[in-house]
């Protein structure tokens, strides 16, 4: 009974949050879905382009269940960083589709298996796993990269995440407070 909660409840907050994710491009303009936004060149795109790869490669190949789509091999040192960003050359609805059909791919992969279903990840320390340990492991992963999707539109239009129940004064209020401690903390007594 546990089992069945447990896979049903990560599931569901994964559907959620890719949802979340996939949002944060809506209404801005394809240069700036793609900009880096960081040293590093993180943008909004991108992480829609990593997080593909992640689901398919974790619910896919690690149980058994190929991708439909070519993808480069988890060994393949060339390939690394490339599903980071999104090249001129592929559009942003490709992109999103692709993650969607990822997304059906897991989907079918997550309501085959039982929680507790062996799978295998050749590139972690402690390969064998359950389909539960990968579920936790691409929640966790896509939570981790919506939130960086959050202050990156953020940083874009001010746009706030999911669920903020307050207006720009108080947030510019909270701004204000949050600067004004920040100042008094770096003063040397």
């Amino acid at each position: 009974m546990i089992d069945e909660f447990a896979k049903d409840y990560l599931h569901g907050d994964l559907r959620e949050v890719r949802e979340e994710l996939v949002g944060k491009l809506d209404g801005l303009s394809e240069y700036d879905v793609r900009r880096p936004l960081t040293a590093t060149g993180t943008n909004l795109l991108g992480l829609v382009k990593h997080l593909t790869l992640t689901e398919a490669r974790y619910f896919g190949e690690v149980f058994g269940r190929p991708f439909p789509a070519p993808l480069p091999r988890w060994d393949d040192r060339a390939a690394r960083g490339a599903d980071m960003w999104a090249t001129e050359n592929e559009t942003r609805a490709e992109l999103v589709d692709g993650y969607r059909r990822a997304w059906a791919h897991s989907d079918a992969t997550i309501a085959a298996l039982a929680v507790d279903a062996p799978g295998h990840v050749p590139w972690w320390p402690r390969p064998d796993v359950l389909l539960f340990n990968i579920l936790v492991h691409v929640l966790t992963e896509t939570n981790r990269h919506a939130g960086h999707a959050d202050i990156l539109r953020e940083q874009l239009d001010g746009s706030l995440a999911t669920g903020s129940h307050h207006d720009a004064q108080f947030w510019a209020a909270r701004r204000a407070e949050v600067e004004r401690a920040a100042r008094a903390a770096g003063v040397p007594s």
